[in-house]
C-alpha cells in the first residue's frame, strides 16, 4: 500500500503524452499573453479590496511592509515556479509537479489544496467584485435590496450569525457571466483579459498620480501602529499577518502555471510570463498601498471597496476620477475571476486525467478546446461560496491555501534537483540552495502568524480530502 501511494509519474513520459495529444487543448497562448494573464490575476484582490481590510485590522499603514515581506517569498517561490513550469509543461501547475517529485498521495493532498486555494480565491474576489459595482450603482442612485446585497453568513467573535441576506447576488451574477466566457475557448478568454488588463493598470496609474497629492502625512503617523497586547493587530506581528493575508494576492503567477499546457512554446515563455507579471504587479501594490493610507485614515478601510472610499475622501479634486476608478476596479477584478477560474477548471481536469476525480471532469469540449465539464462545475461551487460567505473567512483559507501550494513548490525543486539531476532544464533557478528554502521559510513564517481558526478549518477540509482519496481516488489511479 504504501508502495502506490507514493508512486510517481515519470517526467519523460508526461512530457510525451503532452507533445503527443496535448489531452485536447490548444497551445495558443504567447508570451504576452502570459505576461497579461498574470497581472490580470495578480493586480485586482490585493489592490482593490485587501488592501483596504489588511491595512484597517492588522498592520496600518505598514502594510507597504506586508507586501514586501510577501513580495520576497513569492519572488523566490516565482523563481521555482518558472523552473518546473519550463521543465514540466503540463497543466495542474504544483500538483503536477508534486505528482512527479513526491508520489500520488502528497500529489492528491497538494491538488485538494489547490482546489480549496481557487475556489476561494474566485470567490474572493468575486464578494469584492460586489462591493465596487454596488458602490458605483449607488452613485447612480441604484441600490439593492438588503436579502440580495451581501454575504449570507459572517463571523462575529468566532461565532457564525446569519446577516439576513439570502444571497449576494452581484457576486453569484459576475462568476455565472465568467464561466460563460471561459466555455467559449482559451484564445478568446485571453484576448478579453489584455483588453481588461490595459484598463486596470491605465486606471491604477491615475489613482497613483492624481492620489499624491491628495496625501495627508499625519495619516501615516504612526508608521506602525502600537500592538494591541494581541498578536496580529498591528506592530510587527501585525505586519506579518497582513503580510500573510494579502499574500494571496500574488496567487496569479500559480494561475499562470496551469496554463503551461494551452501555451506555444512554453520552455522559454512560461519563466518569462511568471517573473515579469510578479516584478511589475509588486512595484504597483506597493505604491497603491502608500497612496491609499496617506489619503485616507486606515482605521476606516475595513470595506469591501477600499479605493473607491479614498476617492470619496479626497473630494472635489478627485471626484472626476470616482466613476474611472470603481470602473476600472470591476473590469481589473473580472480578470482575477476569470484567470483564476480557468486555473481551477484546469486543476479539475490534471486531477480528472490522473483517475483521481470522476472521468467527467477531464472531457474536453472538441470544438472549444476547453475542459467544459470542469468549468462548468467550477463555477458553480464558486458561485455558492461567493453568495454565502464573507470576505474575511475567504481570503484567510485562501491565503493559508497559497502559502502551502508556495511552500511544496519550493521544496519540490530541491528534491528534484537531487532526483533527477540530468534531466533538461531550459530554466534553472539561480542559487538553488539559497533561494528555494529562502521562499519555504518566508512562507512557513506567514503561514504561523494566520489564526487558529483558519488552520482548524484547512484540517477539516484537509480530512475531507482524504477521504475522498480513499475512498475513490486510489481506486480509480491510473498510475495504480
Amino acid at each position: 500500500m504504501l508502495k502506490e501511494l507514493f508512486k510517481k509519474k515519470d517526467i519523460a513520459a508526461m512530457i510525451r503524452e503532452t507533445e503527443s495529444t496535448n489531452g485536447g487543448l490548444r497551445r495558443s497562448l504567447t508570451a504576452t499573453n502570459l505576461v497579461a494573464l498574470g497581472i490580470g490575476a495578480i493586480v485586482g484582490t490585493g489592490i482593490f479590496v485587501l488592501t483596504g481590510q489588511a491595512a484597517s485590522q492588522y498592520a496600518g499603514p505598514a502594510l507597504t511592509i506586508s507586501f514586501v515581506i510577501s513580495a520576497l517569498g513569492c519572488i523566490f517561490a516565482g523563481f521555482c515556479y518558472a523552473e518546473f513550469a519550463a521543465m514540466i509543461p503540463v497543466s495542474g501547475s504544483v500538483y503536477s509537479y508534486s505528482y512527479a517529485t513526491m508520489g500520488e498521495f502528497l500529489a492528491w493532498f497538494i491538488g485538494w489544496d489547490l482546489i480549496l486555494e481557487y475556489l476561494f480565491a474566485g470567490s474572493a474576489v468575486a464578494v469584492g467584485w460586489s462591493g465596487y459595482m454596488q458602490n458605483l450603482l449607488a452613485g447612480w442612485g441604484i441600490n439593492l435590496p438588503h436579502h440580495l446585497a451581501q454575504s449570507t453568513l459572517e463571523q462575529v467573535n468566532g461565532e457564525w450569525v446569519w446577516t439576513g441576506s439570502i444571497i449576494n447576488f452581484p457576486a453569484v451574477c459576475i462568476v455565472a457571466v465568467i464561466t460563460v466566457l471561459l466555455l467559449g475557448g482559451i484564445r478568446q478568454s485571453a484576448w478579453v483579459n489584455n483588453v481588461i488588463v490595459a484598463i486596470k493598470v491605465l486606471v491604477i496609474l491615475l489613482f497613483i498620480g492624481f492620489g499624491l497629492s491628495y496625501i495627508d502625512i499625519g495619516n501615516w503617523t504612526p508608521y506602525i501602529p502600537e500592538n494591541t497586547g494581541t498578536f496580529g493587530q498591528y506592530g510587527l506581528s501585525g505586519i506579518l499577518r497582513g503580510a500573510a493575508v494579502v499574500f494571496c494576492a500574488y496567487l496569479g503567477f500559480d494561475a499562470l502555471s496551469t496554463a503551461a499546457q494551452e501555451t506555444r512554446h512554453p520552455q522559454k515563455d512560461m519563466p518569462k510570463g511568471i517573473l515579469i507579471s510578479l516584478i511589475i504587479c509588486t512595484l504597483l501594490y506597493v505604491a497603491v498601498t502608500a497612496v491609499l493610507t496617506g489619503i485616507v485614515n486606515y482605521r476606516i478601510l475595513n470595506v469591501d471597496a477600499p479605493i473607491a472610499v479614498a476617492i470619496d475622501t479626497a473630494g472635489e479634486g478627485l471626484a472626476w476620477m470616482s466613476p474611472f476608478i470603481k470602473l476600472g476596479a470591476i473590469a481589473g477584478l473580472s480578470s482575477v475571476i476569470l484567470v483564476v477560474m480557468m486555473g481551477q477548471s484546469r486543476i479539475y481536469y490534471a486531477i480528472s486525467r490522473d483517475g483521481l476525480l470522476p472521468r467527467l471532469f477531464s472531457k474536453i469540449n472538441a470544438r472549444r478546446g476547453t475542459p467544459k465539464n470542469a468549468t462548468i462545475f467550477s463555477g458553480i461551487a464558486t458561485g455558492i461560496t461567493a453568495g454565502l460567505l464573507p470576505l474575511s473567512v475567504l481570503s484567510e483559507l485562501l491565503s493559508i491555501g497559497t502559502l502551502m501550494a508556495f511552500t511544496i513548490v519550493c521544496i519540490s525543486i530541491l528534491i528534484l534537483r537531487r532526483t533527477h539531476a540530468h534531466i533538461h532544464r531550459p530554466f534553472k533557478v539561480p542559487l538553488v540552495w539559497v533561494i528555494p528554502p529562502l521562499g519555504a521559510f518566508f512562507c512557513i513564517l506567514q503561514m504561523v502568524s494566520l489564526p487558529g481558526s483558519t488552520w482548524m478549518r484547512l484540517i477539516i477540509w484537509t480530512l475531507i480530502g482524504f477521504a475522498i482519496y480513499f475512498s475513490y481516488g486510489r481506486r480509480h489511479s491510473h498510475l495504480n
